[in-house]
């Protein structure tokens, strides 16, 4: 059954939960819509069943998808889970916001890479909760924050349940609820969604829900999860041996089979969450008056060119395709067309000024937003005249900088981390081919070496 209205008026269990919605305050034609925001980590586009993965499950994500809007080109500006949450949440680039990497205080990272914490300004930031708390919004945080300040992370979040220190212990966490820590039983993914659909339950008014769940682990869910996979070769993944680049990671390349069974019974786990979120929408009676995004901080490797994370998967650091092409979901019944596919290019920066837009407030003032709002795309209807959309979207890690429009991807790094790169996306989807040097494709890296130069100077303040 689809998340669609068709697919729910088709079942009599849910009429009653579709009338509440329809005659209901929340539900009303004009309303201002709820917004559940659900964020992943390690979760690459290519991931998923519902843009082309055909080994790994994920049916409650491929619903999501069918309810709405599937965008194929969503790219986070820095594969990197803190830098990318940030952007994702203020609407602006690593360099404009001042947390360029990951926080060394997430357990298990490295101390040498990754960055302390966040600057003091980082407080200043209008996030997309400061946003909707101004415009009269209840907003709620659940799960890994990671961006400074866990026990009290403010920016309008009104209630707040959040892992200490960012967290990811993947069975019985401790959990700081408003700040005061509590011991909670069963996998971290689950009691996240309890908390989060507990939160749904509790709203009488418009709401803001931001559920940011840590990389999706099995260990200690049901066995079923891992039952799932307990035969599967991955065959169709293209697994290589460990690359004589592999960083981070590099130790599940010693069994990748084995390592990927993991990992996809993880997201077995995760893709249930995301079905108890929707199911939570649907009880609450506010269905068709809640706009539900699923998108994801970094991506992930699983064994593809023989690295195994993201961004620091390899040494130097890298921006290929598996790290930073992450999956966008947006379903809006109503106002987004069921099963749709977007082929613009868009990325993280970009949420915020669609949210501002389909409430009908203003960006955020003096913050020179990098991103634009993709509601009209998403709602299939035609852009303004003289204003396409331009594909081209922008990233950066640890000096590297990335311009990557619907061909080409051109990355320029320091010195001291060797060649730059370019690569012809069409002819060569891989990116094996450095065509940085070729004559051929001058006029390409000119140009692409001219936007960067642009999108660098526009924005860095």
């Amino acid at each position: 059954m689809n998340w669609t209205r068709r697919g729910f008026l088709t079942s009599a269990a849910a009429a009653p939960l579709l009338a509440s919605a329809s005659h209901g305050e929340k539900g009303l034609p004009g309303a201002r819509p709820n917004f559940v925001l659900i964020v992943a980590e390690d979760l690459a586009a290519w991931m998923l069943g519902c843009y082309g993965n055909l080994e790994i499950k994920t049916p409650n994500l491929d619903k999501l998808a069918a309810s709405g809007a599937r965008f194929i080109n969503n790219f986070a500006c820095t594969p990197a889970s803190s830098a990318s949450l940030a952007t994702l949440l203020t609407g602006r680039i690593p360099r404009q916001h001042g947390i360029a990497d990951y926080l060394t205080a997430t357990p298990g990272r490295n101390p040498e890479r990754g960055q302390s914490s966040p600057p003091a300004s980082f407080s200043t930031e209008v996030l997309v909760s400061d946003l909707l708390s101004t415009a009269g919004y209840h907003s709620g945080l659940v799960g890994r924050w990671n961006l400074g300040n866990d026990e009290h992370p403010g920016h309008g979040f009104s209630e707040v349940f959040t892992l200490p220190g960012g967290d990811t212990v993947a069975v019985n966490p401790a959990l700081l609820v408003n700040g005061q820590q509590t011991q909670e039983n069963g996998p971290t993914l689950e009691v996240l969604t309890r908390q989060a659909a507990a939160f749904i339950g509790r709203q009488n008014g418009p709401f803001l829900l931001v559920v940011s769940y840590p990389v999706a682990s099995a260990e200690g869910a049901a066995s079923k999860y891992l039952d799932l996979y307990k035969t599967s070769q991955f065959q169709t993944f293209g697994i290589q041996p460990a690359a004589a680049s592999a960083l981070d990671g590099k130790a599940m390349l010693t069994d990748t089979v084995a390592s990927i069974r993991k990992s996809a019974a993880g997201i077995a786990l995760l893709d249930e969450q995301v079905g108890a979120l929707q199911k939570a929408v649907i009880q609450k009676g506010i269905f068709e008056n809640t706009v539900v995004v699923f998108t994801s901080v970094t991506g992930q490797f699983l064994g593809r060119r023989g690295l195994w994370g993201s961004g620091y998967a390899s040494a130097p650091p890298n921006l290929f395709e598996e790290s930073v092409h992450t999956p966008l979901l947006v379903s809006w019944p109503g106002h987004i067309p069921t099963g749709t596919s977007r082929p613009e290019l868009v990325g993280a920066a970009d949420l915020v000024p669609t949210v501002a837009e389909i409430v009908g407030a203003p960006p955020p003032a003096g913050r020179n937003l990098s991103g634009r709002s993709f509601l009209t795309v998403a709602s299939g209807k035609p852009l303004p005249k003289r204003q396409p959309w331009k594909d081209l979207v922008f990233g950066e890690l640890r000096g590297v900088e990335m311009a990557r429009d619907n061909r080409f991807k051109l990355l320029l790094r320091p010195e001291e981390q060797g060649a730059d790169e370019l690569y012809d996306l069409r002819k060569d989807p891989n990116e094996r081919v450095n065509q940085y040097e070729n004559q051929e494709y001058a006029d390409v890296r000119t140009r692409l070496e001219a936007e960067l130069r642009t999108w660098h100077e526009k924005y860095s303040s």
